[in-house]
This record gives structure tokens, sequence and C-alpha cells, in this order.
């Protein structure tokens, strides 16, 4: 059986139910995102309490990280069957599980390690939200719209801000309170009427959104750009309380600074790519965030040179993101939405898998962040000369054709 064709995309102004589903959805992505990064606020006590070595704790806040990114594939996919309708209650409601399991797991390694696999859940919901916020949307609109529904991952700044404040109450009150708020959550979501469903199979599905060119491109682009965010978001904290001294409370408000100002310049550069090339905005972004890592690998002080440097890097970081996914929301056809953004997700959350580790592996050896940091400015560089010289040709359009016919199961 033939799949249903693309629908027209949708025209003119949003209505208020796109509206409303982009804030329950950017809602529900918050909170599964303080889920999932729950542990990296408290990594510092579970390696006191559990005598890890730095690897060891960098691989404990790296293992949500992984599974997160990679069940983002199939969520998206799944998404573009079932419906966010479906999907995105059903993955709240997981979640619920390995975060009432924390408190069990606390004082073993292993278990913890286990509860953190299950933890990945909660960062599925990316690719979730992207598809739907994309079908209520008009082109003209979509990348505000888009950014705006990535300040969601400001999930990562409220819980590296109240985790660790809400722990001095009590050691398992943060699970209790994440738990609490997933349950009320409200399934309020709700696709759009005009919804096709796709008829052929998951794998068929994900193939031909796997030999688009610019699903790889663009997964490069954010494997660097989101990645980053979410590598800082989980090692941030470890880094200031290591290497400035800082009190696992004082380094956990700080990393939800560098966190929050990721979120403000997601929808900016969303915003941006919705008036000029969102490859432009891509490559001045990671321009920016390149300068930025190479003046940390000075080890300037925190005040105000640190600080200074690290806001700034967020700022690239966070602008890049916005801009990458409203090119993809201009270059892939609506049916394949879900998929293309499942895979591009999935490379951006492995983006953010390898740099914890990285950096704990090179402090452990070398008793220094600089090679970390110069790491980082080599990759933002390269993206930043890609996204400019590649994808800047790349032209602005509503859909394009499938790459291949598409057949039922």
């Amino acid at each position: 059986m033939e799949a249903v064709k693309q629908s027209p995309a949708p025209t003119g102004r949003p209505s208020a139910a796109a509206y409303r589903n982009l804030a329950v959805a950017t809602i529900g992505f918050g909170l599964t995102f303080w889920a999932w990064n729950l542990i990296a606020p408290l990594s510092g006590g579970y390696k006191e309490r559990l005598g890890l070595s730095s690897f060891e704790q960098s691989l404990l806040v790296a293992v949500p990280v992984l599974v997160g990114s990679l069940g983002r594939i199939a969520a998206g996919a799944l998404t573009d069957k079932y419906g966010a309708r479906l999907m995105f209650p059903l993955v709240s409601a997981l979640t619920i599980v390995p975060v009432l399991l924390l408190i069990p797991a606390r004082n073993s390694y292993g278990a913890m390690l286990a509860v953190g696999f299950l933890l990945g859940l909660g960062g599925t919901t990316f690719a979730i939200g992207i598809p739907l916020v994309n079908s209520w949307f008009p082109p003209s609109d979509r990348g505000l719209a888009l950014g705006v529904f990535g300040m969601g991952m400001g999930g990562v700044a409220l819980s590296g801000y109240f985790t660790p404040r809400i722990a001095q109450h009590g050691d398992n009150l943060p699970s209790l309170v994440v738990a609490g708020a997933l349950v009320v959550y409200a399934a309020l979501i709700s696709d759009h009427p005009d919804r096709q469903v796709p008829t052929d199979s998951l794998g068929h599905r994900l193939g031909a959104a796997g030999r688009l060119r610019v699903t790889w491109e663009l997964s490069a682009l954010y494997a660097i750009g989101f990645g980053g965010i979410v590598a800082f978001g989980v090692y941030l904290p470890t880094y200031l309380k290591t290497w400035y001294d800082l009190s696992p409370t004082d380094a956990g408000t700080k990393a939800a600074g560098f966190a929050l100002v990721t979120v403000v310049f997601r929808p900016i550069g969303g915003w941006l790519s919705d008036r000029i090339h969102p490859a432009l905005v891509t490559s001045a972004a990671l321009g920016l965030a390149a300068l930025m890592a190479i003046v940390q690998a000075f080890d300037p002080k925190l005040a105000p040179g640190g600080a200074i440097a690290l806001l700034c890097m967020a700022a690239g970081l966070g602008t890049s993101s916005g801009s990458i996914f409203a090119l993809v929301s201009q270059v892939t056809p609506q049916p394949k939405v879900g998929s293309v953004t499942g895979i591009v997700g999935a490379m951006g959350g492995l983006g953010g898998f390898v740099p914890p580790l990285v950096m704990g592996a090179i402090y452990s050896a070398k008793g220094s962040y600089s090679i970390g940091f110069m790491l980082l400015s080599d990759l933002a560089l390269a993206g930043c000369v890609y996204a400019y010289g590649r994808m800047r040709n790349i032209q602005r359009q509503r859909r394009m054709p499938d790459p291949a016919p598409q057949h039922g199961p």
C-alpha cells in the first residue's frame, strides 16, 4: 500500500490550538528534561558516598544522555506513526519509574548506572515535540515556534538550580518532587487534524530518513551545538566544583545560569532563521562558541573572565541549536519530520555523551581541562566553516520529494 501523501503545510496565522499545544509541549519537555538530568547536579555527592573516580562519576552522568539520545530515533519515528497525543503522555508517565528508583539505588554504583539507563527515557521527548510543533505552525513561523519549544531544555537549568537545594531538605525529596510534577502534568496535547499517518514500517521510514544527505549534515552540526549544551549541562557543575573549588550548591547555581542562557538564545536562533538563512545564523553562532572555548582553555579567573567566556559560549551554542532545527523544518517533508528529528536529535545527544567522559579522563590524566576546551573549539570552528561553506547553499523550501516510493509493511 502506498503511504499517504504529504498534506499542505499550514498557512496564515497560527491558531489558538497551535499556541496551546506549543505551551503544553514545552512544559512537558521541560519536566522530562529535569527528570533526565536528576543525577548530574548531585554527582558530587554520589562521588563522595560511593568513592568514585572522576571517570566513574562522568560515566554515571553520561549514561542517561546516551540512552536518551539513542532513544530519540525510535521516539521520533513512533511519533510519525502514532502521534504526539499518545507518545508525549506515555513517555512522561514511564519516566516516573526511574525517577522513583533513584531512591533505593542511591547507595550502589551498579544500581545507579542501571537506573540512569532507564532515566534516559526522559530525554526522548524532544523528538516527540518537534514534529508536533512543526505540524501546527506555518513555515514562516516555524523557526521561532521550534525555538520556543526548545526552551523546554531549560529543564536542565531547573534541575541544576533546584535539585541541590531541594536535596538539602532530604536526600529523596528531589525524586519525589519531580515524580509528582510528572504525575500532575496534564495530557493536553492534540495532534493537528490534518496529520498524515504513514503506513510503511518503522524500519523503512528510518531508512528513508537516513538516505537524505541533509539528515547527516544537520546531525553533525547538531552534535556540536546541542551536544555542547548537553555536555556542559551535565558536566559544568563538576568542572566548577573541581577547578574553581565552588560548593555543590554554588556550582549548580552557576551551571543553571549557563543553561538558562542557552534556553533564552535558542528561540533567538529560530527567530533569526525566519528572517535570514539559518545556515548563516549557525555559522556565526558556532564561530562565537569556538572563540569563547579558546578563551576558557587559558583558565581565566571565574570572575569576570571565565563567567563571560562561558556565558558567551552558552549564547552561541543556544543560538545554533535553534537555527539548526529551523533548517530541519524547511528541508524535511512533514511525514518524515519525526524520523529525521529522531536521528538528528540522537546525534546531538551523542555529541553530549562523549565530552563529559573526555573531560573527566583528561583531568584525571593531566590535572587540567584546557585540552578539552581546545578540542571543543576545533569542533565548533569546523561546524562554523561547514555551515557557511556548504549548508548556506541549501535553498529554502516547504517540502522535498521523497527519496524513494514508500510501501506498506
